[in-house]
């Protein structure tokens, strides 16, 4: 049956400071099918595409509401990624039900304010915090901190993006 759903369109992004590091939140709450687990519950920003939207504003817009951040300048993309849910037994009314699991394509970008910037907590477009903290974090450790169901493409990202990260 999951088979037959579709994978949800989505952008995440590695947003890289000077030092090489990429900004990762730490979630604080479930999402549906998009679970957290204790002690795997970091993540690199990421969120769906509307209808319609170019995928390099849909990054950027994604970025500044999950955590306020608007400096950041474009370095490089991979090609599509995708990974699937773990079951989910939930209202199938959430709006993740409908689909098997994300389609990504991920942005490297390049951190250009200052940390004071990034502010996770605050609600923007009318969308709810989905990070309690934040840090920066080595991009090869990351893969470690998600949840299983992401691993794969935590190292996908890791390895596409290694060039941004000395």
């Amino acid at each position: 049956m999951i088979e037959q759903k579709p994978y949800r369109p989505n952008v995440g992004i590695a947003l890289f400071n000077a030092d090489g590091r990429v900004l990762i939140g730490h979630r604080f709450k479930g999402d549906g099918p998009e679970i957290i687990l204790p002690g795997l519950d970091w993540q690199m920003p990421q969120g769906g595409v509307d209808e319609g939207e170019d995928l390099r504003d849909a990054a950027l817009r994604e970025l500044w509401e999950e955590t306020s951040v608007k400096s950041a300048a474009y370095l490089g993309e991979t090609d599509w990624l995708t990974y699937e849910f773990p079951p989910y037994d939930g209202p199938q009314s959430h709006r993740l039900a409908k689909f098997r699991g994300q389609r990504q394509k991920w942005f490297a970008l390049r951190f250009t304010g200052q940390d004071g910037e990034i502010d996770p907590l605050t609600p923007r477009n009318g969308q709810p915090a989905e990070f309690d903290a934040w840090r920066w974090e080595k991009l090869d450790r990351v893969a470690e901190l998600v949840v299983p169901f992401r691993r794969e493409v935590y190292r996908a990202v890791a390895q596409g993006f290694a060039a941004f990260a000395n």
